[in-house]
């Protein structure tokens, strides 16, 4: 079982933000997606869930074809996305925000509900209060559960620490880290770069929407030069070493 993406290449106009882009997600396993920003992070995410047009290249789960699908049906099929922002129904409860995203579960909505309680109690203990007078934190609890009420397989996070102080981000880092422990697997874009690395068994860096590393999580945590190659080029990587010396 793997999701699996070949030469995905996504455009927005003329120009080219995601170029050519190979990865394999297994499940049980974390694949942190790194770069600066504009390196293509967010549009390789929009257009795995659906969201966002493929221009070549394909993504398939299990061998079956999922390229240029309707979100609804890649979510259907046991991809979840959480794209960046803490994306929530502010209006409606937390309990009411995830049976609406668990809508077409029908007579497993319970039993999906109560399991991502039980990964998520602090919304558990907080059912009845409205999304919109909850913390970021909290409001990224509860969009990570979101995606959850769709029991993927395989889940995108898209900078769930946007906007969130490091300790926050770590709280949510021990989600990520019970997701992989339950057989999920997980693409996790972030900016904190040593805690995504820390979760991650593998990585790739995005620079121009071109991959410029791809491999082990833990090589670039024991190497900060290959790491600085791969976000800003030889070149610059030499310029920061100069100016450190």
């Amino acid at each position: 079982m793997a999701l699996e993406l070949k030469g995905l290449t996504v455009r927005d106009g003329s120009r080219a933000v995601v170029s050519d882009v190979s990865l394999t997600l297994h499940p049980g396993t974390v694949t942190a997606v790194l770069g600066a920003n504009g390196a293509g992070k967010s549009e390789l995410v929009l257009a795995m869930a659906g969201m966002m047009p493929v221009a070549g290249g394909a993504m398939t789960l299990d061998g079956k074809a999922l390229t240029g699908l309707a979100p609804n049906v890649i979510r259907a099929a046991g991809v979840a996305a959480v794209p960046e922002g803490h994306r929530v129904l502010t209006r409606l409860s937390v309990d009411d925000n995830l049976r609406a995203a668990g809508s077409l579960l029908r007579d497993r909505l319970e039993d999906t509900l109560a399991d991502t309680y039980a990964l998520f109690p602090e919304l558990a203990e907080r059912k009845g209060q409205l999304a919109g007078t909850m913390s970021g934190g909290q409001q990224q609890m509860v969009a990570l559960a979101h995606a959850l009420m769709s029991r993927p397989r395989f889940v995108l996070i898209d900078e769930m620490s946007l906007g969130l102080a490091p300790l926050v981000v770590k709280r949510l880092m021990r989600f990520v880290e019970a997701l992989k422990a339950r057989g999920t697997g997980i693409l996790l874009i972030e900016q904190f770069t040593d805690m995504a690395l820390g979760v991650a068994d593998d990585a790739v860096v995005l620079r121009g929407g071109r991959m410029r590393y791809s491999g082990r999580a833990e090589t670039l945590l024991r190497n900060r030069i290959l790491l600085d190659e791969a976000y800003f080029g030889i070149d610059a990587a030499q310029d920061r070493a100069h100016v450190g010396a």
